[in-house]
């Protein structure tokens, strides 16, 4: 991953997307240091906001964060009939705490990042995010959240991953072993959401990982949503369930929530499964094959 930096735009470059890049203009950056786990940058651009960037690869910015966080809370969220206690792993921008902050079921949410200089850089620059950070329901854990859930066996209702990609400190979030121990942190009906990558530039990350959990899961499915300055301009909720269906929503949000979503309605959720013909081929191909044959 490499950032090319010309007259004030920076271009996002990777082997992930060969071929393609993204540009954004900035007019700033705001911040720059190095953490024993990543490279972190925050800039102010011209017409998107803040912009996070972590090892070259662009985690959010303020303009369609939105659509990111929403889909990855909220689906899972509404899917389950009564979700209490809640995991996010990774997510050191705060995005999908002042999410889960908009349901009421929700009793205890614990937070996994390993990196606490994402948190205090965000808590310090990006308050529009960070926010999630000040409910009182939520516990900061530093820790790597593939140990972390070893210790908490059957004790989650919904464990959200907000990963970035799968290299550097998040590799190890998109593996079987990871999997299976979120599977055993769930309580009976549990539910577990995770990045899922785009079925367009991405499709051997995405059948890999829908193949992961759907060797796991009874139930397994995939959200799509829109999200303008990612590579691609779309990215994906990876999404296992023990019990309950995870196409459309167990509930519907009240008429106070709905009027604080800015992308999610219970609509889209079920519409967000419905995906083009050569992604539903890869789904089919996926639920074809052996289970065994994903790692």
């Amino acid at each position: 991953m490499d950032f090319v930096n010309c007259e004030g735009w920076l271009t996002e470059l990777d082997d992930m997307w060969p071929g393609k890049a993204l540009s954004i203009q900035v007019e700033k950056e705001i911040c720059h240091l190095r953490s024993p786990f990543q490279d972190i940058r925050l800039f102010e651009t011209t017409d998107c906001g803040k912009m996070l960037v972590l090892d070259g690869m662009i985690q959010f910015t303020e303009y369609d964060e939105f659509a990111y966080q929403e889909m990855m809370t909220h689906v899972p969220m509404f899917s389950h009939p009564a979700p209490e206690k809640v995991l996010v792993i990774g997510g050191g921008d705060g995005g999908i705490l002042r999410e889960l902050a908009k349901h009421d079921t929700v009793k205890e949410i614990d937070i996994c990042e390993i990196d606490e200089e994402v948190i205090n850089v965000c808590r310090e620059h990006v308050p529009s995010l960070a926010c999630g950070f000040d409910d009182p329901r939520v516990n900061i854990h530093i820790a790597d959240g593939s140990e972390f859930i070893k210790s908490h066996n059957s004790y989650y209702d919904v464990i959200i991953v907000d990963s970035s990609d799968p290299i550097g400190p998040g590799e190890a979030l998109f593996h079987k072993a990871f999997y299976a121990g979120m599977k055993q942190a769930l309580n009976d009906g549990g539910i577990i959401a995770s990045q899922g990558e785009s079925f367009f530039l991405h499709p051997e990350v995405f059948c890999n990982l829908l193949g992961v959990v759907r060797s796991l899961f009874p139930i397994c499915g995939y959200s799509f949503m829109l999200v303008p300055t990612y590579p691609g301009g779309n990215i994906g909720v990876c999404l296992g369930s023990l019990k309950h269906k995870v196409n459309s929503p167990a509930r519907r949000p009240s008429a106070e929530q709905q009027s604080k979503f800015n992308y999610y309605t219970p609509e889209l959720h079920q519409a967000s499964a419905v995906l083009p013909a050569f992604g539903q081929r890869l789904i089919d191909k996926v639920m074809a094959a052996d289970p065994n044959s994903f790692n």
